[in-house]
């Protein structure tokens, strides 16, 4: 995390911020700058029954192996607040949902397996990181919505299956410096080595990653998609 950014969050106005936000769901179907945030469950499933690949998939039931850190469900996230509810669930829409099914089955061939840090966000957790980071490097701006949002994008990394330990990436999650863009080359061979590997069987199932995150992977053709508001606990 850079710490000049840190710097500029200022801990009671991150609490008051959040406070606001994510107790205030998007009420039913909003716009801005042409997109649609469906805040209300009936409207989403709506959406599913006009068209089955909308659906959000939980990704545990798809793949059972896959591990997970949720940083937003913790204080341990560059907001240094809990976003998420404890014991949280994460979703992708049916297609990239598969795909990174798909993706774990063709790691655990070589022993490695995946570890998600976050997938669909609520809009109203895009609206907290932008007051706390305006800089879409970074952070999606909630007046256009972001592949979390969409359910098209998942934060993650490649983790050891025998001993369990992450392989390393030159930068932790959430790591704001250009030592975590995607193509940055400044680094050991082996961590390159490893970002190939990740990015490799990523694009060969379909995902593309963000320029700026080497963890960050999401699926083409956002547009076609809703942002959605919704709490985790109304996709089950």
């Amino acid at each position: 995390m850079n710490g000049s950014i840190m710097q500029r969050n200022k801990p009671g106005t991150c609490l008051a911020v959040a406070a606001l936000l994510l107790t205030t769901m998007v009420p039913e179907l909003s716009r801005a700058q042409n997109i649609r945030i469906v805040g209300k469950t009936k409207i989403y499933r709506n959406t599913v029954r006009q068209d089955s690949l909308k659906r959000m998939v939980e990704l545990h039931t798809l793949s059972p192996g896959i591990r997970y850190d949720l940083r937003y469900a913790t204080e341990n996230n560059f907001t240094g607040r809990r976003l998420y509810p404890k014991g949280n669930r994460t979703f992708l829409r049916l297609l990239p949902a598969r795909a990174l099914a798909s993706v774990q089955d063709s790691l655990r061939q070589q022993g490695i397996g995946l570890r998600i840090f976050d997938a669909y966000r609520p809009h109203a957790a895009t609206r907290l990181m932008w007051e706390l980071v305006h800089d879409e490097r970074y952070v999606a701006n909630p007046a256009k919505g972001s592949g979390h949002n969409r359910g098209l994008a998942v934060d993650l990394t490649l983790v050891d299956l025998k001993s369990g330990n992450e392989l390393n990436m030159g930068t932790g999650f959430d790591n704001f410096s250009d030592s975590a863009h995607s193509d940055y080359r400044n680094l050991p061979d082996g961590v390159l080595a490893n970002r190939r590997l990740l990015r490799g069987v990523m694009e060969a199932k379909g995902f593309s990653v963000l320029s700026t995150e080497w963890w960050h992977f999401y699926w083409p053709n956002d547009r076609d998609y809703e942002v959605l508001d919704l709490p985790f606990k109304a996709l089950r």
